[in-house]
């Protein structure tokens, strides 16, 4: 049986402000051509179909024409709710969609009632774990200790080795969660999970790691909820999400996992690539370096992240880098180089500096460093002159003295 695992589809979601529909949308179509390209009998999802819990009619829209398209390339397919979906809504009418070959796991007491498909060797066991919160589980199963994630897994895989065990024949699980390979050490290193700065904590508190452990068993366990390309095994993997939806995910590969089951279990798995309708580009330097370096020409079209390095913010530089980057959607400004914190007071650091000298300094302190040009001292010059005058046209404040305010302000 071949089988195409795939996960986060995170339809409806947005790139800083920016549909993702149409960009979505041919995506999927190119998956259908590779199922039939390839005589996939089986698309599975692991979770996070939608991106939010209350879809917009269009994204139903984009789920319907991307699933009929994979019905009519010739492959079955399972879902699973992952922790962005709602599954009542994403479960509705699943009875019905079954009969035609589109199965939904939404509800908790499907884990163990397997969606079961048959080839020339026999049938596949096909285990949808829908994204299962402790708190709204353990209610269920109030002889169970069902505190974490890992806990809540560790029952679920139970009952599922427990029913296969019975059942016989090869399988398949889908998951949704955080699955890490715990070294020898129990020592989690969070760079091997992998997860970018879109993926939502599945706890209240945090991460809450599974271990691979866990998953023991199947010949095949489909993962989602990381959107990068991940394996924890040869046997567990993560396939990510089919766009980028952060400029963290900008060098992660989009694509599927092809999985072969033999008549003895697993056989092979490769990857295949998906096309991307939109790169991802983040560009360092300053404004004008950007916008003048011939070099940067084949990023006219990418989604662009830019960090100026201008020792001065420069003004509107969304607008500029726009004219020449449409597709630029975030700015940063990081200085080159920036100016050492002083410890000293406000008051100690004026004292005995002209009016001009203090101007100077702020616009150093304010400006990382960089002090007035001669343009800006002669019009600094000029206001200070004019404020003079006015002072001398005003009556004096006998007594008044600067150095004492300063310390009150310090103060």
């Amino acid at each position: 049986m071949r089988i195409l695992h795939t996960s986060d589809w995170h339809i409806g979601r947005t790139f800083h402000g920016h549909s993702t529909l149409a960009n979505l949308r041919s995506v999927l179509a190119a998956l259908a051509v590779e199922v039939r390209e390839r005589s996939v009998d089986v698309v599975v999802v692991a979770g996070d179909i939608f991106d939010s819990a209350t879809p917009a009619a269009e994204a139903y829209t984009v789920l319907e024409s991307a699933v009929s398209a994979l019905r009519v390339a010739g492959a079955s397919v399972v879902l699973t709710s992952g922790n962005h979906d709602s599954a009542t809504r994403l479960g509705f009418m699943s009875r019905f969609s079954g009969l035609a070959g589109v199965h939904v796991v939404t509800r908790q007491e499907q884990h163990d009632e397997p969606v079961t498909l048959s080839d020339e060797h026999g049938p596949v066991h096909f285990y949808g774990i829908p994204y299962l919160e402790p708190s709204l589980l353990r209610h269920h199963y109030p002889d169970a200790t069902l505190r974490t994630h890992e806990q809540v897994l560790g029952f679920v895989m139970d009952r599922i080795r427990t029913d296969l065990s019975q059942r016989g024949g090869r399988s398949v699980v889908l998951s949704h969660c955080f699955a890490v390979n715990v070294p020898a050490t129990g020592a989690i290193d969070a760079e091997q999970v992998g997860a970018s700065d879109v993926e939502r904590d599945i706890t209240a508190g945090g991460i809450d790691y599974v271990p691979l452990s866990v998953f023991d068993g199947p010949d095949y366990v489909a993962l989602g909820h990381i959107h990068g390309r991940s394996t924890l095994s040869d046997r567990v993997r993560y396939s990510g999400a089919p766009l980028h939806y952060s400029f963290s995910e900008a060098a992660k590969p989009r694509g599927a996992w092809l999985v072969d089951l033999d008549a003895t279990g697993l056989a092979s798995v490769d990857w295949v690539e998906l096309p991307v309708p939109r790169s991802l580009k983040v560009l360092t330097g300053s404004l004008d370096e950007i916008l003048t370096d011939a070099a940067l020409a084949e990023f006219e079209s990418h989604w662009l992240s830019v960090v100026l390095t201008d020792t001065v913010r420069p003004l509107d530089g969304m607008r500029r880098l726009q004219g020449r980057f449409p597709h630029c959607v975030t700015l940063e400004h990081r200085p080159a180089v920036t100016a050492e914190p002083s410890t000293d007071s406000y008051a100690k650091r004026v004292k005995g500096q002209s009016d001009i000298d203090i101007v100077s300094g702020f616009l150093e302190h304010v400006r990382n460093g960089v002090g007035p040009n001669d343009a800006e001292k002669a019009i600094v010059a000029d206001v200070l002159a004019q404020v003079e005058r006015a002072d001398h046209d005003e009556p004096a404040f006998d007594g008044l003295a600067v150095e004492p305010i300063l310390s009150e302000v310090d103060a």
